[in-house]
């Protein structure tokens, strides 16, 4: 599984690259703030949400601290999908939230 830090993806942010963010948290933990233009897709809804991802895009995975976007990046992995895991989730993002 590819990993990427919350430090390496907000530099990039920074360098105005465009991500593909996909945050994994609930609709209730994403209202208190997620990183912005990051896509909610709440982790038990991925398998019947993943027909809206293009596998030619690269996606980045969110969660709170990193274990629920890492299993769902194992799953998107599996069905051909180009994703990322950020580690250490929303708890080590030290970057803008909207």
């Amino acid at each position: 599984m590819k990993e990427m830090t919350a430090k390496e993806v907000e530099t990039l942010m920074n360098e105005g690259k465009l991500l593909n963010i996909i945050d994994v948290r609930e609709v209730d933990e994403v209202a208190d703030g997620k990183i912005p233009g990051a896509i909610n897709i709440p982790l038990g809804l991925v398998e019947f949400r993943m027909h809206e991802l293009d596998k030619s895009n690269e996606y980045i995975m969110v969660c709170r601290s990193g274990g629920r976007s890492g299993r769902a990046t194992e799953f998107l992995e599996e069905q051909g999908y180009n994703v990322i895991n950020m580690q250490g989730g929303m708890l080590s993002w030290e970057g803008k939230e909207e």
